[in-house]
């Protein structure tokens, strides 16, 4: 996603050099969210971008990994010979996070690529026993789409609760009740000591019987070929770029899932591994390149401070969540988180800075923007579902 819309927004921005599209997968460049729906499910043999690259006059180069940056003569090391580069944009995404100890088991799959999701295909068609590592999102979108196929689910999480790297302990653990009304069975506080062919064992002895592992405990910036080139990492492994989106090394922007930005919205840099994040950036990056190009420079308003943004559909029901509530110093609900629509709002010295929403898509709405513009809030009048968020502003 962040290297197509890069090359798209170029192009709309008025650049008018050559454009050289580079991707390890064989596939033309496709959208990934449907992997774990439609996709999956066979109900889309593919989720291709609707790009045409030639009209566009970018030069796709698939197949091809990049094995090295040499930034000093401006090059990236390909398997098929030295590629040169004016300005580099790194886009390369993120890896999952492999299961120690399941390397090579046969049965174990992970899901990010299109080729994972065709793997998968078959598997769920046959509606076998599968057993999901990992209640994040991508374990509940996969456990509820192999349920919708006829599949017999357990998902076995490590911490207390779904979504804990995500979610507080107060917002996500109604969500756990979503598992056995879905009809798949949720184990929390379950660790993995082993995953043998046909099965998976537990901390404890108890044995799950899989005819297939699906491991989706998390995702890490796909950086490690930049190992020695010289380019500023974050302890996450991340391109640790600048507001607008340039590395420290010269002619080089990194953007997407393989870079943390400095939020000057929420005081620290953000990592954000979600669709939104690829689709936005690029503008950023293109305006940057274009200006320099130009001899224009970037200009104050091409800074990149977005509200982060992204959604699940998961168990029958549509997540929300915009912002970032790592600060904040309340937490307010809208609604019954048992009953099927709610939401929780999170606030920093009576500012809005993050949503959570659950079948109320007027609330996100509304609350994205709020969150944009830094609104405060009265309290009392937004814990009230049938009062409009834009009503309880002070």
């Amino acid at each position: 996603m962040a290297g197509v819309q890069t090359a798209v927004a170029l192009r709309e921005q008025g650049f008018t050099g050559t454009i050289t599209l580079i991707g390890a997968e064989p596939h033309q460049p496709y959208d990934r969210p449907p992997l774990s729906k439609a996709v999956l499910l066979g109900n889309a043999e593919h989720s291709a971008f609707d790009v045409d690259f030639d009209a566009l006059s970018v030069d796709l180069r698939l197949g091809r990994e990049v094995g090295g940056l040499r930034a000093g003569e401006h090059e990236l090391d390909t398997a098929s010979g030295p590629v040169p580069y004016d300005v580099l944009v790194i886009a390369t995404g993120a890896e999952p996070v492999t299961l120690p100890g399941a390397e090579g088991v046969p049965g174990v799959h992970l899901l990010r690529t299109l080729d994972d999701a065709e793997r998968l295909r078959p598997v769920l068609a046959r509606r076998r026993r599968i057993v999901v590592v990992g209640a994040g999102w991508i374990g509940a979108e996969f456990a509820t789409a192999a349920r919708e196929a006829g599949c017999e689910v357990a998902v076995v999480e490590a911490a207390d609760r779904p979504l804990p790297g995500a979610l507080p302990a107060e917002v996500a653990a109604p969500m756990a009740r979503w598992y056995a009304e879905a009809g798949a069975e949720l184990l929390t506080g379950a660790r993995v000591a082993a995953v043998e062919q046909g099965a998976v064992v537990v901390e404890g002895g108890r044995r799950l019987p899989a005819d297939a592992v699906v491991v989706g405990i998390g995702a890490r910036p796909a950086t490690r070929w930049l190992a020695g080139s010289g380019i500023g990492l974050d302890p996450d492994g991340a391109v640790t770029a600048d507001e607008r989106l340039r590395t420290s090394l010269p002619d080089v922007y990194a953007v997407g899932d393989c870079a943390s930005f400095p939020s000057g919205r929420y005081g620290r840099r953000l990592l954000v591994h979600h669709w939104d994040n690829a689709l936005q950036g690029p503008r950023t990056v293109a305006a940057g390149i274009v200006g320099a190009d130009t001899g224009e420079g970037s200009q104050p308003g091409e800074i990149y401070d977005p509200v982060p943004y992204f959604w699940s559909e998961q168990f029958g029901r549509f997540v929300q969540y915009a912002g970032h509530h790592g600060a904040a110093d309340a937490l307010l609900r809208r609604g019954d988180p048992d009953a099927p629509a709610w939401s929780v709002l999170w606030l920093l010295d009576g500012v809005l800075v993050a949503v959570l929403t659950v079948g109320r898509p007027r609330d996100l709405a509304q609350g994205r923007r709020l969150v944009e513009v830094g609104a405060r809030i009265d309290p009392g009048r937004a814990a009230d579902p049938a009062v409009p968020l834009k009503a309880a502003v002070l």
